[in-house]
């Protein structure tokens, strides 16, 4: 069986020592008041939250699935959803970084950011169903009318209501610019919208009373290509103007996906007669207003790995102490049973180290990467907040594709230590596997997040915003290059630190030649910038835990062992990833259509 203990100590770990977030958030009036009791209080509930309500509900949600009813086109979650939906609403999670002024806590995302990484190890099928909200609701506080804000967000903040984004059809996925579907203006302000919408997450279920859903849609005479498409957004059931339901929208579930994982969430096929929608933002500037619910919505994503990551990892470990198997080469480690604990061989502490090695360093990352979010959002000086935006556009795509490629990577070596038993269903790491996998894919492909990091976020300006990330890791290297003790670590940071730079120009000058030399060498790329992000934050872990691991605390030693492993295994995956990206366009290229 699946294992899940929340990891608050290291949780606590990044958030107070490396990161110290409380002494960030006092630079922020509406997080002043926000101390590390709160924050640790926060999580710890959210914590058994994750562990005690959504967790036991994993395995079997994958196995029972959801069921669609063709005659009322109603979805049914897996049994124990929506009890579990009802506890979550109940204990007011939905809130928790929401605005106040529409009933919500007003705490920040970095906190949010770790409950959700606690509810995707538990249940990620799940924790979708209210996840997607989140991203409807930062979508209409940041573009929404007066109305629709009145309307919408204080349903969406008390979780009475869900949202979702209905943005892929069946001839067009990332390519937003080739969508059909249909938006007639009314005569009283409304729109009519048609069309058909397909992998839409938690599109339709029984968990809450309405479903919010933001449509990209095109008006009559809407410019050709993503410049002429508009975003609406528009309910199951239409809202009354006293707030009441009112009668049974024109959209509505017309097929469920059939999928290889994340069986207990609603992928469905969303069918749009005629719905009745409301224009969100200027029109055909839809994509500029839906890119705040993908953003949110990429970082989402690569949370759902970072908590598969930690659940594999923690289940792998539990089974690896236990499951007898041969003897160490070495000879008998438990001379006392008639095999040694497969922990004892190094190839399996090497699979549970990569787990171990890429929950820490992404859950390191994740973190700086949403309290840059934070500091956007709310910081009072321009230069802080712009800054930080900066910082957010570059290190989002690395957080969708570094950590859902990690993931997969990870759940896998997980199901290997488990051998034949992992690849069964009673264990449970086979789901692991199967969840991760679409990780990878949706929210833009990571091919599509490496595009966008190297064409847009790096070459795109001149590599402003990379240099800007490059000097604070230069600062952090001059700092700490005097230390004896952190040669380890501060030697291959700024080794990989200065290569990044030189391999940047390199592609630059080649995409000026060829801009497919972008294509050819931005997958590699994306992999070693997220590992130089990485080694950063995991250099500053080493130094916190070099100095206090006299306090007789283990956690430090783990630490550092953890960190030594990184940079002895991991980190030199970069060589060979240079060496294939300056490889460029000419492999791939070469071979005539014909003779695939």
């Amino acid at each position: 069986m699946p294992q899940y203990n929340p990891p608050l100590r290291d949780m606590q770990f990044v958030l107070h020592e490396v990161m110290q977030v409380t002494e960030a958030f006092k630079e922020m009036p509406a997080f002043a008041e926000v101390d590390a009791d709160t924050v640790n209080a926060v999580l710890e509930e959210g914590g058994k939250f994750a562990a005690e309500v959504a967790f036991p509900l994993n395995s079997s949600g994958d196995r029972q699935g959801c069921t669609l009813d063709r005659t009322t086109h109603e979805v049914t979650a897996p049994e124990g959803f929506k009890a579990a939906y009802a506890q979550y609403v109940e204990g007011g999670w939905p809130a928790l970084s929401c605005d106040p002024e529409f009933g919500g806590q007003g705490l920040p995302h970095t906190v949010n950011q770790c409950f959700y990484e606690m509810l995707n190890s538990a249940n990620q099928a799940w924790t979708m169903y209210p996840g997607l909200s989140h991203g409807a609701y930062e979508a209409l506080h940041a573009h929404g009318t007066p109305e629709q804000k009145a309307t919408f967000l204080p349903k969406l903040v008390s979780g009475e209501w869900t949202g979702t984004m209905c943005l892929t059809e069946p001839h067009c996925g990332t390519d937003l610019g080739l969508l059909r579907s249909k938006a007639e203006p009314q005569a009283d302000g409304t729109y009519k919208i048609t069309g058909e919408k397909i992998f839409i997450s938690a599109g339709e279920h029984d968990l809450a009373a309405n479903i919010i859903h933001l449509v990209l849609a095109r008006l009559p005479e809407a410019p050709a290509g993503s410049k002429g498409i508009s975003l609406f957004v528009v309910p199951k059931f239409l809202v009354n103007a006293d707030g009441s339901l009112g009668a049974r929208n024109g959209i509505h579930c017309g097929g469920l996906e059939e999928k290889m994982g994340i069986h207990a969430n609603a992928t469905c096929q969303m069918i749009l007669e005629g719905a009745v929608g409301t224009l969100v933002g200027e029109p055909n500037k839809g994509l500029q207003a839906m890119f705040v619910m993908m953003n949110a919505a990429r970082l989402g994503v690569g949370n759902q790995s970072l908590g598969l990551t930690e659940v594999a990892y923690q289940s792998a470990v539990a089974y690896a102490k236990e499951r007898l198997q041969m003897r160490a080469l070495s000879g008998p480690k438990a001379p006392d049973k008639p095999a040694d604990p497969i922990i004892v061989h190094p190839d399996v502490r090497k699979m549970l180290l990569t787990a171990r090695a890429f929950a820490e360093g992404g859950r390191a990352l994740a973190v700086y990467t949403v309290l840059q979010l934070d500091k956007e959002l709310n910081h009072p000086d321009e230069d802080v907040r712009a800054e930080a935006s900066d910082e957010l556009a570059l290190l989002t795509p690395i957080i969708k594709a570094f950590l859902t490629d990690n993931g997969w990577i990870a759940t896998s070596h997980c199901m290997q230590v488990f051998g034949g038993h992992g690849f069964i269903q009673g264990t449970g790491v086979e789901q692991f596997v199967r969840d991760a996998r679409i990780n990878m894919i949706y929210e833009g492909t990571n091919t599509v997040q490496s595009l966008d990091l190297l064409g847009r976020k790096v070459l795109g300006d001149n590599g402003k915003k990379l240099k800007a990330f490059g000097k604070k890791i230069a600062a952090f290297v001059e700092e700490e290059g005097v230390r004896e003790d952190m040669q380890e670590f501060i030697n291959p940071l700024a080794d990989l630190g200065e290569k990044v730079t030189k391999l940047t120009m390199e592609i630059g000058m080649k995409a000026m030649g060829n801009p497919d030399e972008v294509g050819a060498a931005a997958v590699d790329y994306l992999r070693v910038v997220g590992h130089l992000a990485f080694a950063f934050l995991f250099a500053q872990q080493a130094k916190i835990a070099l100095d206090k691991q006299g306090s007789g605390d283990p956690f430090y030693t783990a630490k550092l062992n953890t960190i030594r492993f990184y940079f002895a295994k991991l980190l030199p995956e970069t060589a060979s990833l240079i060496r294939t990206a300056r490889a460029g366009l000419q492999p791939l290229m070469a071979m005539d259509e014909a003779l695939f």
